[in-house]
């Protein structure tokens, strides 16, 4: 059976990739989107997203991600649930293989073959969790300081982590929390030093040293998960003690979800995609000379015709409203180039 084939494939469905698909179809390219083993993306797993702007009172993350894709299916958008393993992008059309497997194994279900003329990555990138989370993730436990800090006010919670990420989460939760714990299996922090000094000026800091995060403690009540506290390992003698908090935060680090690109794109060494816009950071860490190679589109790779947006571009905020920003870029700068090209 042939390969089908579309303008253009957007691999992901998160806000990046759905608002990317809302200006493509828009555009009237028609879009291909494959939502993944995780359609929606990160803000499936958040109860109330408050920062998102239109919804004064609130919005459920499932609802909003819902509302994205039903607009861009409105407008034409072919979204899919199926994940892409397998991407070929030496040559155009470009050529991408699926499994329609709900956990994304292409040793399950069914194997299909497509082609684009242009292809806008929209893979996002995983938060590092603790592996103990059970019914408390996303409801209690959570990544996202920015986020979800809010909901915490007035009351005692903790970070887990002990880099610069991790400092900058407690710094920011310590406007809502009336005490925050760092918490790390280390003796000192990993962060830099200008952030350890930092934290002197934050007295409503304390910290668990030495401790891991064994159980999440908590009941759950009529289907809601209530968290209570967290029960710490000491990584020196084994022992352990309970930690009364109301929120958990985990500021671990993220992987970017860039592995079937992986040789074939430039990317940072932890894996996230360069662009041209990620380039003007000036902490991207990224091979000499590449700038002047890239395409002359913001969110164009290093491969010309394919694009990326959202969180596996993003090192620096990871919220849904730039991520759909990107996506929206993306869109425009993937029509312009078509456009160009005259396909």
């Amino acid at each position: 059976m042939p390969a089908a084939h579309a303008s253009v494939i957007i691999i992901g469905s998160g806000s990046a990739g759905l608002t990317a698909a809302i200006y493509a179809s828009r555009a009237n390219l028609a879009p291909l989107v494959f939502e993944g083993k995780e359609p929606g993306g990160q803000l499936t797993l958040t109860t109330t997203v408050d920062n998102f702007p239109g919804f004064p009172d609130g919005v459920e993350g499932p609802e909003l991600m819902d509302l994205m894709r039903k607009q861009a299916q409105r407008f034409g958008a072919d979204t899919r649930w199926e994940t892409a393993f397998e991407a070929d992008l030496s040559k155009r059309p470009f050529t991408v293989r699926t499994t329609d497997d709900p956990s994304g194994d292409p040793s399950s279900g069914e194997i299909r073959t497509y082609t684009a003329d242009a292809l806008i990555i929209a893979t996002g990138a995983s938060a590092r969790w603790l592996g103990v989370e059970g019914p408390y993730r996303g409801n209690g436990v959570t990544t996202c300081a920015t986020c979800d800090g809010a909901l915490y006010k007035g009351k005692e919670i903790a970070v887990v982590g002990g880099g610069d990420s991790a400092v900058e989460e407690a710094t920011f939760l310590t406007r809502f929390a009336t005490k925050v714990t760092l918490i790390h299996r280390r003796d000192e922090l990993r962060a830099s030093k200008i952030m350890q000094d930092r934290l002197k000026n934050f007295p409503k800091i304390a910290y668990a040293y030495n401790s891991e995060v064994q159980e999440i403690l908590g009941d759950v009540s009529d289907g809601i998960p209530n968290l209570q506290g967290v029960r710490l390992k000491s990584t020196k003698d084994g022992s352990t003690r309970d930690l009364p908090i109301a929120g958990l935060f985990l500021a671990i680090g993220h992987d970017p979800n860039s592995k079937i690109f992986r040789g074939q794109l430039a990317t940072t060494p932890e894996g996230y995609i360069l662009t041209r816009t990620a380039l003007a950071w000036k902490d991207a860490d990224a091979p000499a000379g590449l700038l002047d190679e890239l395409p002359n589109y913001g969110t164009s790779t290093s491969v010309e015709g394919v694009f990326a947006c959202g969180d596996v571009v993003d090192t620096h905020y990871r919220q849904a409203i730039t991520a759909a920003g990107s996506g929206c870029a993306a869109a425009i700068d993937c029509e312009k180039w078509l456009e160009a090209r005259h396909v």
